[in-house]
């Protein structure tokens, strides 16, 4: 989506308009109203700066901002950090993840400053797994803050230019700020109360957990609206492909927060092809969701399936007419001619 004052140099930010936070392309997407699209980029158990380039291109064309995880699982990869130091270098949109259970308040702050100094404008609010459920059980975990106080001191960082000790910033990080939502965790009735409660500590926009059960979910959206909180935050309902009724049964025994109910797995099992019948299943969840009143966007999970995400996109139709920025694409466009150049 090319807005009227793009800026000649990839990655270079955009003008913040009034009502805005930051100059990202999240908020500008989601604020003109448009259905958002975003996406979660695998960080490799690698230093190889062309493997996470190699992944972000998978979405080019395809998305509005692509989230770095943190240790998602609490299992160790790449940095979030990392890989959107990278990735803005290129131009694109990133939403840095940050977990609480690995920093303390002196270490997020400063990967706050560092991250929107680099051109990430959306941060990402969690509290995190426990290290018990990932691959380094015997790490110590910090819990210094959860996601609600952080978005709270993110939030007095952007809004009231300073850290959470009272001193003064010269320069605050203009930040879009984000959190996660489970409609699907019991107590059910609780978690639209939760959402209120996130977006009073700072959340501006959320990013679900998969939204497999849609009938639930339109209960927990009933709620929302209800409290009239669609009106005060972005919603992205999380999807993906399954790849197959064994995984989705395997996922929703084993990874805490995920809600598959049996009929998404009957479907699978009288699939002849399982894997393209989960994508064709988030295929059709993406267009019942967009349907839903206070839904703004979709956040896609395909795990070990990048590469199918720009299918599911097209196949669901859901951009419309638009087009998501594509850093070399527009580069190509955007930069001035060689007559240009010579005049300047």
């Amino acid at each position: 989506m090319k807005f009227d004052d793009e800026p000649l140099v990839p990655g270079h930010p955009l003008p913040i308009r009034p009502g805005h936070y930051s100059p990202g392309r999240l908020e500008r997407v989601l604020r003109a109203g448009a259905f958002a699209v975003t996406a979660e980029i695998s960080p490799p158990d690698s230093a190889d700066p062309n493997e996470v380039y190699e992944r972000a291109s998978l979405f080019d064309g395809y998305v509005d901002a692509i989230n770095a995880t943190d240790g998602s699982g609490a299992n160790c990869h790449m940095s979030s950090v990392g890989m959107c130091a990278l990735l803005t270098r290129r131009g694109y949109a990133m939403v840095m993840q940050v977990s609480a259970r690995d920093r303390n308040r002196i270490a997020i702050q400063g990967d706050v400053l560092g991250a929107a100094a680099m051109g990430v404008y959306n941060i990402l609010c969690l509290t995190g797994d426990g290290v018990d459920v990932g691959d380094h059980p015997e790490a110590k975990p910090v819990f210094d803050v959860d996601c609600m106080s952080m978005l709270g001191m993110v939030r007095g960082m952007r809004d009231d230019g300073q850290f959470l000790s009272g001193r003064r910033l010269t320069s605050p990080p203009n930040v879009f700020l984000g959190a996660a939502a489970n409609p699907f965790a019991p107590p059910l009735d609780y978690r639209p109360l939760r959402l209120e409660k996130k977006v009073a500590a700072g959340a501006q926009f959320v990013q679900t957990q998969y939204c497999f059960d849609i009938d639930l979910f339109r209960k927990y959206m009933t709620a929302v609206r209800d409290a009239g909180t669609h009106e005060k935050v972005f919603i992205l309902a999380g999807v993906g492909p399954l790849a197959s009724a064994r995984s989705a049964e395997w996922i929703r025994g084993n990874v805490p927060g995920i809600h598959i109910p049996d009929a998404v797995i009957r479907r699978l099992k009288g699939a002849d092809d399982e894997k393209e019948e989960g994508v064709s299943i988030c295929v059709d969840m993406i267009n019942e969701l967009r349907e839903i009143e206070g839904v703004h966007g979709v956040h896609i999970m395909a795990f070990r399936q990048e590469h199918r995400v720009g299918e599911i996109v097209e196949r669901s139709g859901v951009l419309g007419d638009r087009e998501p920025w594509r850093p070399k694409h527009d580069w190509e466009e955007l930069a001035p001619s060689e007559d240009e150049v010579a005049r300047s």
